[in-house]
């Protein structure tokens, strides 16, 4: 028998949020519609009435420690028959009804194609304790996401899903062909978040350099470089972001724009994945070593203050140690600032994880450690460089650790500790670095 909601009656929401910033952005629009709907978020499960997963498929690590995550609701549920549970976003599309299967107090399940029914299937299941499967509803929420985890910076997705079919990653199948937003909605969006604070906005997508490609009509023609233009040049907006890059669409006009327009920060995300021209060609990648190594030099003739990180695969099907190796060249050769690395993650339904020559998983974890210990070396290397160098920081939250510090980040997106009161959050601030590390900077307010 379906209850109605009394006038005063308080909903209550948490928000779990793992995996990637497309993710954080989805969570952030998420908040703001379920608080036009009167509910309440609240940090105290205990107290929810539905919790919300925003999910990640990418590795299998990431789906584990969200099936790890879900059992700890059984009591409540068995007990009280709350707090729900939303199961939302890639691993939603992959396995999300049989996981819901598993755990009966998963009342929704939606997949990142979906996320515009959310909100009324949230309302439809804590009234009548129906389990919805939410399907053919909007891609997106219609809100600009206000409040957010960070009212400072702020993320806009402009483009949805990934045409490029790499032979490891499941992205395409979770969430879809690759699809542009419109330039006139992502300006509006830009225009309201600054409106409401955002110093800082970043823009996300699969591949970003593919943004326009599917525009037909009087867009036809409008590119990537073009909305990075029209977003920097948005009033009141101090910097602008994006992430991220696929090096075989990465065009000098991209590198123009930013050259001209300070906004534009120096942080190039550009993952390569291995540094082999084999293990490339079979990943599906589209360019070679010697590609990527020529468009690297190409950065850093235009923009001599870029920091340039990567992503790296080890153990990739069918890696030899010598093709290893050529992926431990390419780090001494680039010698990127961070490198964002993973042992090969077999997943479902890739042509990569049919192969039946998978490297062993020890295998894989040795490379992975050898990578790591090389390039945290580099990282040091470089960063102790910048020591006695002076930076804008936008000191945005506190730090993670340590008690009295702000966390914030130079416009290369470097990440920098400095002693400041929380009332400086949200502010840019001059400082000098005074001491490093292979993954952040210490600094002096000045």
């Amino acid at each position: 028998m379906r209850r109605e909601v009394t006038p005063l009656e308080k909903r209550y929401f948490s928000l779990r949020v793992f995996g990637c910033q497309m993710n954080a952005y989805d969570a952030d629009r998420l908040r703001s519609a379920m608080s036009a709907k009167g509910w309440t978020e609240t940090d105290d499960e205990d107290k929810s009435d539905f919790v919300l997963f925003v999910t990640c498929s990418v590795r299998d690590k990431a789906e584990q420690k969200v099936l790890s995550e879900l059992g700890r609701y059984r009591a409540g549920w068995e007990r009280a028959k709350r707090p729900g549970v939303a199961l939302l976003g890639c691993m939603a599309a992959r396995v999300g009804e049989d996981v819901a299967e598993r755990f009966p107090w998963i009342r929704v399940v939606a997949a990142p194609d979906s996320l515009g029914g959310v909100p009324d299937a949230l309302e439809e299941a804590y009234l009548n304790g129906s389990f919805i499967s939410v399907k053919g509803a909007p891609r997106g929420l219609s809100c600009v996401p206000s409040p957010r985890s960070n009212r400072h910076k702020a993320y806009i997705t402009i483009a949805n899903g990934c045409d490029q079919f790499c032979a490891y990653c499941i992205v395409p199948y979770v969430r879809g062909r690759f699809e542009s937003r419109l330039p006139g909605d992502i300006l509006k969006e830009a225009e309201q978040l600054v409106r409401g604070g955002a110093a800082e906005i970043t823009l996300l997508g699969q591949n970003v350099n593919t943004y326009g490609g599917d525009f037909t009509g009087n867009l036809s023609g409008y590119r990537f470089s073009n909305l990075l233009a029209d977003v920097s040049s948005v009033g009141g907006l101090r910097r602008l972001r994006y992430t991220t890059s696929h090096p075989s669409d990465f065009t000098d006009d991209i590198l123009d724009v930013m050259r001209s327009d300070s906004r534009i920060c120096p942080g190039i995300n550009l993952p390569v994945q291995a540094g082999s021209d084999k293990v490339l060609r079979e990943m599906n990648r589209r360019y070679t070593r010697g590609q990527y190594m020529d468009l690297v030099r190409r950065i850093r003739d235009a923009l001599p203050e870029a920091a340039i990180t990567t992503d790296l695969i080890v153990g990739f099907p069918g890696e030899t140690e010598e093709e290893f190796e050529d992926s431990v060249s390419l780090l001494r050769d680039v010698r990127f600032d961070l490198v964002h690395t993973a042992a090969y993650s077999p997943r479902e339904g890739t042509p990569a994880a049919k192969r039946a020559d998978q490297v062993p998983v020890r295998e894989r974890a040795r490379r992975l450690v050898k990578v790591n210990g090389i390039q945290t070396e580099i990282s040091r290397e470089i960063n102790e460089r910048l020591v006695g160098r002076t930076f804008e920081v936008l000191l945005d939250e506190p730090a993670p650790r340590g008690e009295g510090l702000l966390q914030g980040r130079t416009a290369s997106d470097k990440v920098v500790l400095v002693s400041a009161p929380k009332e400086a959050a949200g502010t840019f601030r001059m400082v000098r670095v005074t001491s490093s590390g292979p993954w952040c900077l210490d600094g002096e307010l000045l």
